[in-house]
């Protein structure tokens, strides 16, 4: 925003930028040098929510911390009367804090300190209350005892399996499983309802089972409750009739289905019509179950409107509604229809949506210095009406002493010239019948010159066209004005350069070397002036000057890669080197040194990506090549290179997990043996194939094996020089070692939900030969983060992952897997955290704001949501943003909406590449994992005029001997409001030098056209047009064009090109030439028969002399007393004629590839068919003119 726009706003919002300065409650502390200085009435910084529910087992924990100078004196209510501390040894207050510490761990009863306490914080300057918060300890109550019968239900009825979980505090989640403890499988058919109640549409056999269990997991204190399980027998058609058999005389009683397909009907809600009430920002979950066959579908709409957005989601196979964040405009009837291809049937609900007070103006602390104005706002909403009450220092303001620069009206409070007396806190009470707000804020006068709180001389190096922040934070009552200098300018900074903060910050959004500077950062207000001095230093970015480039090499070849670097002299860069984007391998072939990679004795495996990072201090940057590995020559080896392999492999010192191998070398072939190679292989886990164990030198003949437990080895050992590998060895004898507990624990164990409401538990299985033993399972662990949680355990074995059911939504959880056989455990398991199941964000974020930098350039800021509502992991902020139209042309302009997404906590973002001089429209989003949160509320944009592109086309008409007519099209894109047209031209000489460049400004009002006089004839011109707006000019058009010649020349070209004689002369030429050619073609065509023995005797050996096609003509035969080539034929280049040979065969001269012969056998298609046609074509390509081509040499 420009400086003088920030600066007024400071002016007219002292208040916020005080609250700022000095910090709120809970976000920003005093600085501890003022703090020390200044007094500060109480500010409660933290305490226990409102509906405080504690488990039983555990010391109970009162929170109330405060902040103020001097520092608070605390005490607290219980139940609204005093509550002494010294009379109950159980309770005891933190020192320097209010927190209580009730001891029930050491003999106490929970449920005696149940009530309604509060935290008061008093010094000499206020009173600060917390909220009331109400402590009631958790119950996880167990099933009553009960007899459940069989259930029996004919297939095809439908039934529910009534849950009916006992009441806690708070209350359970509820799931079925089995006695395997694996949920049940839900679907269309069979689904759970809210109340927790197990639904079936209708039974099939295969529900047949007696381990129906309901399971209550009170997440408090992490425990779970099991109904006594319930058996369900699915009568099918033989089981009835069998049933019945004794009383029907053996008379079946049923049809082809014992419960036949029928139309739907609603079974849960039960009436016909039902409603629900829910407090705004809640979660609305209405639910529809039917009962029918086959299996209905649910349908969900809203009477009057649509169901909202983004925030409107069908659940557990679409017979829940659940709408989160729930608003006012939510209320009305939810209509849900149960549908199958008999029927349907509908349930109505009605929604009202009522509110807890919500704040739409929060208190402020308020900071004044003497003699100045404020005001104090309180105002909330709520369903219904909130009232609304002020105290002062934990008094109704109406029995508090008088003040009279104070006076109360409604949900304000003004102050009127303020005196150090007026000091005090106020307490703001809006509540209605569903909850209640209590907020602090001070009045606090103090008389403070300006001081800064930025350490002074501060250094910010910074990499160019990257953004800086200079820091100027500053304190002082009344507040000071902000003003930034650069070196020794007389003048303050201003610009769209630079943005100014309301804290004092200075921005600068794309720094450039000449930003480089001191800059001084002024505080000013009626006691004083505080200056600061910050010093920027804009350095060079880290370029690569020379990428590594693409290697080829050959096996035990040598590759180079080198990455040349260009940096800030001030800074040190460090080079590191990686391969596929991890480190390289750590051995002596992999050399490197600064900016050069070097590999040795390549082999295949280091084939892929090798990558130069650069590093500085503030900037890095990096470049990519490739290795690809060749094979070595094809050129056959020498066969004595490589080694033979070792022999007479044997086993000797077995213990339990170790065994010695011994070995004898073979023959190294003049090449000496640099390592063996030790393999294994084992017939359990993977038989058949071989492992690589360990690597010995080569001149060792033993090694000493190190082994896991319970497996059956086999060895095997290679030889290995510089030419290459030996043949393996003949495998050694079998070795088994015994079983010992497991070693190890599952690596790379993570926790991850994949819904709201679940936790999915991964890990990497162990090896076979990690189990150590048979029996392998993994005992799978976890419990809640937040709290003192018992550990809550199963056990699994062969499966990688474990889903828990029924947790909260992204809460974090203590895992972990630990390895288990029949020998015994691993040891203990490192704990790692993983999460329960991302929702989609509960808010949109706020205070959307929009800031212009140029036409085709904007920035945008926004307020980031509260990290709560985010519900997940925050992958950051997608701006959605489309082009409402034009500000030239009026009408709706095309809707593709454009996302830019800006990772990470931010709270602005760039949006580039807009169109000058349009409108446009933009919302902000969260993301999460799961997906986005709702949109913002729309912001308009409105870019500023910019320069146009070109004309669309420009070309020229009616050329005369001194004129020319210039035609144009405005531009496309005219960026803003066309002031006119700028046309240059310049003549052309004959040797294309330029000559003197003429301009005309042609004015916009509807000319797209412009006629140029008084031009030199026959002249050729160069064009240039381009259109302005008042911001500038925009690209040019070019164009040329001659004017015409002289008149009388160009006359006498007209009547000679018109004359008849001329005209005739031309069409006789032409008639002779078609004659001629006529006459040329029958003399070629004309032959007599020969003989096909004389026909052969020409073609000795027709497969030697095939016929030129590419030549454009054709050797034809001749008469015996004739040598002489035919016309179209080709004369030898030493000018004779070669007797007795042809390019012709006998099938060049037939049709369709078959020879014809006439009565005496004479050959009569030999000029006829495909060899009339080469002929042809042949005179077209070469021999012989067109009539269009004589007709074009005689004009």
């Amino acid at each position: 925003m420009p400086g003088g726009k920030t600066h007024r706003a400071c002016r007219s919002t002292s208040v916020l930028l005080l609250l700022i300065h000095l910090g709120t409650a809970l976000d920003v502390p005093l600085d501890s040098k003022i703090l020390d200085e200044l007094p500060q009435p109480p500010t409660i910084t933290h305490q226990s929510p409102k509906d405080y529910i504690i488990d039983p087992r555990d010391n109970i924990l009162i929170q109330c911390e405060a902040k103020g100078k001097p520092a608070p004196r605390f005490s607290w209510t219980r139940n609204g009367t005093h509550f002494n501390l010294d009379k109950d040894p159980r309770v005891t207050m933190k020192p320097n804090s209010g927190t209580l510490h009730i001891n029930i761990v050491g003999g106490g009863k929970a449920e005696t300190y149940e009530g309604e306490y509060q935290c008061t914080a008093m010094n000499d300057r206020g009173t600060a209350l917390s909220n009331k918060i109400v402590i009631r300890q958790s119950r996880s109550p167990m099933w009553a005892k009960e007899k459940i019968d069989v259930i029996e239900v004919r297939e095809g009825a439908s039934l529910v399996l009534p849950c009916n979980p006992p009441s806690g505090l708070p209350p359970p989640i509820i799931f079925w499983m089995d006695n395997l403890m694996q949920r049940f499988a839900q679907n269309e058919r069979v689904s759970q309802g809210l109340n927790g109640d197990l639904y079936f549409s209708n039974v099939q056999p295969e529900d047949t089972r007696g381990d129906y269990i309901c399971y209550a997991r009170f997440n408090h204190t992490q425990t779970i409750q099991q109904k006594q399980p319930i058996s369900v027998k699915v009568l099918t058609l033989d089981a009835i009739n069998e049933t019945y058999a004794g009383y029907s005389n053996g008379t079946e009683l049923y049809g082809d289905s014992p419960v036949g397909e029928r139309r739907p009907i609603i079974i849960s809600p039960k009436e016909a019509s039902s409603s629900k009430t829910v407090l705004r920002g809640e979660v609305l979950y209405l639910e529809c179950i039917a009962d029918g066959l086959p299996t209905p579908i649910i349908h969900w709409t809203k009477e009057g409107g649509e169901l909202p957005s983004h925030r409107a989601l069908e659940i557990n196979f679409k017979k829940t509604l659940k709408i989160i964040d729930v608003s006012e405009s939510d209320a009305g009837k939810y209509r849900c229809m149960a549908k199958n291809y008999l029927g349907s049937s509908t349930h109505v609900i009605s929604v009202t949506v009522k509110a807890a007070p919500y704040w739409i103006s929060e208190p402020k602390n308020l900071i004044l210095a003497p003699g100045e104005d404020g005001t104090l706002i309180c105002r909330a909403n709520g369903n219904p009406k909130p009232t609304v009450q002020w105290l002062v220092n934990g008094f109704p303001i109406e029995n508090a002493p008088s003040d009279i620069s104070r006076e109360p009206m409604d949900d304000t409070i003004h102050f009127t010239k303020v005196q150090v007396s007026s000091s005090a806190v106020y307490q703001c009470n809006a509540s209605n019948e569903h909850g209640y707000l209590l907020a602090n804020a001070f009045v606090n006068v103090l008389a403070e010159p300006p001081r800064m709180l930025t350490p002074a001389d501060q250094v910010y190096p910074v990499i160019a066209n990257k953004a800086v922040f200079l820091d100027c934070a500053y304190f002082g009552s009344p507040i000071p004005q902000v003003q930034w200098f650069k070196d020794d300018q007389g003048s303050v900074l201003h610009g769209d350069s630079y943005v100014f903060h309301e804290n004092g910050t200075l921005e600068i959004s794309f720094s450039q070397k000449n930003d480089s500077g001191t800059y001084t950062c002024i505080a000013t207000n009626s006691l004083g002036v505080v200056q600061n001095k910050a010093f920027l230093q804009v350095k060079d970015p880290t370029t690569i000057l020379k990428q590594p480039l693409y290697q080829s090499v050959q096996t035990m070849g040598t590759a180079v890669f080198e990455c040349k670097v260009k940096h800030d002299p001030s800074l040190s860069p460090t080079i590191i080197w990686l391969k596929n984007n991890e480190e390289l391998p750590d051995d002596e072939r992999h050399q490197a040194s600064g900016y050069v990679l070097t590999i040795l004795n390549v082999s295949e495996e280091d084939q892929g990506s090798y990558t130069c990072v650069v590093n500085t201090t503030l900037d890095s940057n990096s470049a990519t090549a490739d290795l690809a590995v060749l094979a070595r020559s094809s050129t056959p080896a020498s066969p004595y290179d490589s080694p033979d392999p070792p022999s007479d492999l044997e086993l000797t010192n077995p213990q339990d997990r170790s065994v010695q191998l011994s070995w004898i070398p073979g023959d190294d072939n003049n090449s000496p043996i640099t390592k063996f190679s030790i393999e294994y292989e084992e017939d359990q886990y993977e038989p058949g194939l071989w492992h690589h164990l360990t690597d010995v030198g080569g001149k060792h003949t033993t090694a000493h094996l190190k082994l896991s437990p319970f497996v059956n080895y086999k060895f095997r050992v290679i030889a290995v020089n510089r030419v290459g590998r030996s043949d393996p060895s003949y495998p050694s004898e079998r070795y088994f070692t015994q079983p010992a507990a497991p070693d190890e624990n599952p690596i790379g164990v993570q926790g991850m939900g994949t819904e709201p409401n679940n936790l999915v538990i991964t890990w990497k299985p162990l090896k076979g030969v990690q189990s150590n033993g048979p029996g392998l399972t993994y005992k799978v662990s976890w419990r809640q983060k937040v709290g003192d949680d018992e550990w809550t355990s199963v056990m699994v074995a062969n499966v990688s992952k474990y889903i828990v059911s029924g947790t909260s939504e992204f809460s974090p959880y203590e895992l972990k897997v630990q390895s288990f056989n029949s020998l015994g455990a691993a040891s203990e398991p490192d704990v790692v955290i993983g999460y329960s199941g991302e929702d989609l964000p509960m808010l949109a974020p706020s205070n959307v704001t929009v800031h212009v930098i140029n036409s085709t350039l904007a920035k945008v800021h926004w307020n980031p949501v509260p990290p709560k509502s985010v519900r997940g992991f925050l992958k950051g902020y997608n701006i959605y943003y489309w082009k409402q139209g034009s500000l030239i042309r009026r009408g709706k302009g095309h809707t593709e909406v454009k996302i830019l997404n800006f990772l990470g906590d931010k709270n602005h973002g760039m949006l580039p590449g807009l169109e000058p001089f349009s409108v446009y429209k933009l919302n902000v989003r969260v993301l999460n994992g799961k997906g986005e949160g709702p949109a913002s509320e729309d912001v308009v944009l409105k870019t500023p005029e910019g320069v146009p592109s070109s004309p669309e086309f420009l070309k020229i008409t009616s050329p005369t001997l001194n004129s020319l007519t210039l035609q144009w099209a405005p531009p496309l894109h005219p960026n803003g409001i066309l002031k006119g047209y700028t046309l240059k031209y310049q003549p052309i000489n004959s040797t294309h030098e330029l000559g003197p460049l003429v301009e005309i400004t042609i004015p916009a009002e509807n000319e797209t056209s412009w006629t140029l006089k008084n031009l030199n004839y026959s002249t050729r011109y160069k064009f240039y047009l381009n259109a302005f707006t008042s911001v500038g000019a925009g690209s040019k058009l070019t164009e040329e064009a001659i004017t015409v010649l002289d008149e009388a020349m160009a006359s006498r070209q007209v009547d000679i090109a018109t004359q008849g004689w001329f005209i005739g002369l031309m069409c006789a030429i032409a008639l002779l030439i078609l004659i001629l050619l006529i006459v040329c073609f029958i003399k070629r065509n004309k032959g007599g028969k020969y003989p096909v023995k004389e026909k052969e005797d020409a073609h000795a050996d027709p497969e030697i002399q095939p016929m030129k096609e590419d030549d454009g003509a054709f050797g034809e035969y001749s008469d015996t007393e004739d040598h002489k080539p035919l016309k179209g034929s080709r004369t030898p280049s030493d000018g004779t004629v070669k007797k007795g040979v042809s390019d012709d065969s006998l099938v060049d001269y037939g049709e369709g590839g078959e020879g014809q012969f006439n009565e005496d056998g004479s050959f009569i298609g030999q000029y006829s068919g495909k060899k009339e046609k080469e002929a042809v074509e042949g005179n077209e390509s070469s021999e012989a003119p067109s009539p269009v081509n004589a007709m074009n040499s005689f004009v």
